[in-house]
């Protein structure tokens, strides 16, 4: 009997292992300035979208992203989630891309713009050159994230 004890726990060890990495994903600690005023900023506006805060600035920090980008390219395409199909807030491929939840779709567009090769490595000016070529493009989403605050650091952690 005890030899089999040995060969179950042997077995168990991995699974161990693998759930411990699936829960050490990126959070954003409920004390993150950039929470609350991202929250604010939609609120102040009454988008429906500052119940998505969380999710932009995960998204943001996992990909390497200015937090301001995405909820920015939000407002401009779909006015902070008032209009919007196919759960598509960011108009991504002419507002012809489907998602299964604009949460699904948040993290879809910022892991192209944060790691795709075509965004990959370009700063936030080229990004939104390749996003869409219209010159005042890329000045009417700068405007949006110079109104939601200052540039900061991410302030990532991980689960425990």
């Amino acid at each position: 009997m005890k030899n089999a004890l040995v060969v179950a726990g042997l077995l168990a060890a991995p699974f161990a292992t693998s759930v411990q990495q699936y829960h050490a994903q990126p959070t954003v600690d409920q004390n993150d300035p950039r929470l609350s005023q991202l929250k604010k900023f939609f609120a102040d506006r009454d988008c429906p979208l500052k119940d998505s805060a969380r999710d932009f600035l995960v998204a943001a920090d996992q990909n390497e992203l200015d937090w301001r980008l995405l909820p920015s390219i939000s407002m401009i395409e779909s006015s902070g989630g008032k209009d919007y199909r196919n759960n598509n807030v960011f108009g991504w491929a002419s507002c012809k891309e489907r998602f299964p939840s604009v949460r699904a779709g948040i993290h879809y567009v910022a892991a192209q713009l944060g790691k795709s090769s075509r965004y990959k490595d370009k700063d936030t000016d080229r990004k939104l050159r390749i996003y869409n070529p219209l010159p005042e493009y890329s000045q009417r989403v700068k405007a949006v994230m110079r109104a939601i605050g200052s540039c900061s650091q991410p302030q990532v952690l991980t689960a425990d």
